[in-house]
């Protein structure tokens, strides 16, 4: 697939007209009525009332504090059956300016990589007809959990890739660069990069915000564009749908629910040591060989 992103946008032009900014979303059955395929293994979505994936709905709202702030606009890009157009009405009735739905019974069954294809796809076709600064998605989906099609997405069109952000720092529209907070093991990473790039977003990093009425009212007499496939610019079907999904489920389950009931434990609450010690006991005694472990590598580091 041909990435539209190869040049280098020109800082001046991008000052001028504002920023492009798409939002990936996606609309998912409420995780506390999900029901699976007993034979596909597939996540049933008929009868199953729907939601915006929440992810998203930060990554939405940063998008359109970054619009706020430097002008520009929106557009909310989904990727799902025809009701899919519910999710994106709910995205515009929050502020979004635009909203594209890609759609097509070829597109069914896709796991993260035929769905990072399609999307992909549509999003080149976006950037032919104005340059995108930064693209958008939540961190993951709760249908999913895989976190993997914002960074897909960034693979197939070339773009630098900032997950699991955590805060928007600075953003400079003459120079074409952004500086994020990066949630990471053992703290947050302070990343810059040049536009454009795909923003993946943490959970509670904003406060969604509730649409106007003029938002609602726009957003019930709003057209959503509907692209097919071929709509979209996908050149290959075959990397579409369940035919371009590798991945296969072969088991869905529930949880074994635990036994064993959680022990309860008096310490003196201003005693840290104390409570320390109380914890590290609890660990050891279902764990008897982590001790040992720990044991040995301090004597590793200490002999150094």
């Amino acid at each position: 697939m041909d990435a539209v992103y190869d040049q280098e946008p020109d800082p001046n032009e991008g000052a001028a007209r504002g920023l492009n900014l798409v939002v990936c979303i996606k609309q998912v059955p409420d995780s506390a009525q999900i029901r699976v395929h007993p034979v596909t293994n597939t996540i049933m979505r008929q009868g199953v009332p729907t939601i915006i994936n929440p992810y998203d709905l930060f990554a939405l709202e940063e998008a359109m504090r970054l619009r706020d702030q430097y002008g520009g606009e929106v557009t909310v890009l989904s990727m799902g059956p025809p009701m899919a157009e519910e999710a994106l009405r709910r995205a515009l009735g929050l502020g979004a300016d635009k909203a594209v739905l890609i759609t097509d019974r070829r597109f069914a069954g896709a796991d993260t990589l035929a769905t990072s294809y399609a999307l992909a796809a549509a999003l080149t076709k976006l950037g032919s007809e104005r340059p995108i600064d930064v693209v958008f998605t939540g961190k993951q989906t709760i249908d999913g959990d895989t976190a993997q099609v914002g960074p897909g997405i960034a693979r197939r069109l070339g773009l630098e890739q900032l997950t699991y952000v955590a805060a928007i720092d600075m953003l400079d529209r003459a120079t074409g660069e952004i500086v994020v907070r990066r949630r990471a093991e053992g703290g947050l990473q302070v990343l810059s990069s040049r536009l454009p790039c795909l923003v993946t977003v943490l959970e509670g990093v904003n406060e969604v915000r509730r649409g106007s009425i003029d938002d609602m009212l726009r957003a019930a007499r709003a057209e959503i564009t509907t692209w097919s496939a071929a709509d979209a610019g996908v050149e290959d079907l075959q990397k579409c749908g369940l035919r371009g999904s590798p991945t296969v489920v072969k088991r869905v389950f529930a949880p074994t629910p635990r036994e064993e009931s959680a022990e309860m434990v008096a310490v003196d609450h201003k005693r840290p040591k104390q409570i320390a010690d109380a914890v590290l006991d609890l660990i050891f005694a279902h764990q008897p060989k982590l001790e040992a472990q720990l044991e040995a590598a301090t004597r590793r580091e200490v002999s150094r």
